[in-house]
């Protein structure tokens, strides 16, 4: 152990640096600094707005990529200390991971990649890095964020082999089959845990899924019955709230204790080492499997759910039109867009639509296409 953190925790005194060079960032440290960028960054503003499952008009109270990202870096910062990580760097991934998500959740990332694959595809992950690389316009030194190597790397959670050897140092780990920090890993499974559970919860509250449903998944079953064992007259709210919570306490408790042996296997002694390993942040054979089912229920059940597919389709089609719209005539878009265009239509055209929310995307699809909208 050095300074409370383990040896193989990321170090921000030995970061590989920032695409640019800056001052020291004393008294914080430089994943400090990352973080505190993200927290005041205009795209994570925007994640308010930006839907998980369900569509921001339709109720108040369902998460948003938002409180999603808040819920990840609490849970990362929990699984950081109990294995003496660096939870300024997890904290940092963990709310970044979202920053280049479509409005419309999994449905426009999978139209606006349908609408780019002549000109590059579009991946999310890789438009989260883009959005702190180049797209935020805050400082006079440089583009985007210049946040470090160790927060680049973990935003970058998944890559094409086509788009790897594009983004230099923070793509060769995909082609040399390297791993990212241990930091980065825990930010990943993190985001697992709280999108399968809260989606339970959202899924629950908007009666698209019911707890009778839920009672055919073991995962869910058992803390359902050790909650109404314990509490035999909870009902309602506090008795879903009391199951998730359990499950999400069960989850990070596996996830510790699988990763902790496999530390004890592998025994890196520093960062570097943990690059060489295998993945290290894993949960128990035997959870991942009953995580996996409690994934394909919602699936199923919920994300395939005739009222969640009549939004995606209204969604894909809003998204295609203004894609097909802007390409025709980039004056159709703001000023700094129509500038981008001027070098690459479809990737200016890709990143406006990206960085629209839900309501401004509806908002805007009908002052393009509505003839009584005003521009």
């Amino acid at each position: 152990m050095s300074n409370g953190r383990a040896l193989y925790a990321a170090d921000s005194a030995k970061s590989q640096g920032r695409r640019y060079a800056e001052p020291p960032a004393t008294p914080r440290s430089e994943f400090q600094r990352d973080r505190d960028r993200i927290i005041h960054s205009t795209a994570f503003r925007r994640l308010e707005y930006k839907t998980q499952v369900f569509v921001n008009h339709e109720g108040d109270l369902f998460r948003t990529r938002l409180t999603h990202s808040i819920e990840v870096a609490q849970i990362g910062r929990t699984i950081a200390r109990l294995l003496a990580l660096d939870e300024d760097l997890t904290e940092t991934i963990a709310l970044a991971h979202d920053l280049g998500h479509t409005p419309f959740g999994h449905v426009g990332q999978d139209v606006l990649n349908e609408c780019m694959k002549p000109h590059g595809g579009f991946e999310h992950n890789l438009q989260s890095l883009r959005v702190v690389d180049e797209l935020e316009q805050k400082y006079a030194e440089f583009e985007g964020l210049n946040l470090t190597f160790e927060a680049r790397e973990g935003i970058l959670k998944h890559c094409s082999p086509r788009n790897a050897p594009l983004l230099g140092d923070v793509g060769r780990r995909f082609i040399e089959g390297r791993q990212p920090s241990l930091e980065a890993q825990i930010a990943n499974l993190a985001d697992e845990i709280a999108y399968n559970n809260h989606d339970v919860d959202d899924g629950l509250r908007s009666g698209l899924i019911s707890l009778e449903q839920l009672e055919t998944v073991p995962l869910f079953r058992r803390h359902l019955d050790a909650v109404r064992e314990r509490y035999p007259k909870l009902t309602d709210r506090r008795l879903i709230h009391e199951t998730v919570r359990r499950m999400i306490n069960t989850l990070v408790v596996d996830l510790v204790q699988q990763t902790q042996a496999k530390l004890a296997e592998h025994k890196p002694g520093n960062l570097d080492e943990v690059r060489q390993c295998p993945p290290l942040a894993a949960f128990s054979p035997a959870m991942k499997a009953e995580h996996m089912e409690l994934k394909r229920f919602l699936f199923q059940n919920l994300y395939r759910h005739y009222r969640v597919v009549r939004m995606s389709e209204k969604a894909k089609r809003l998204i295609r039109e203004m894609f097909d719209a802007f390409m025709a005539n980039a004056k159709l878009m703001p000023p700094e867009f129509q500038a981008r265009a001027e070098q690459d239509p479809a990737r200016a055209v890709c990143d406006y639509i990206a960085g629209m929310t839900d309501r401004y995307a509806i908002r805007e699809y009908k002052r393009i296409f509505d003839i009584e909208e005003l521009a």
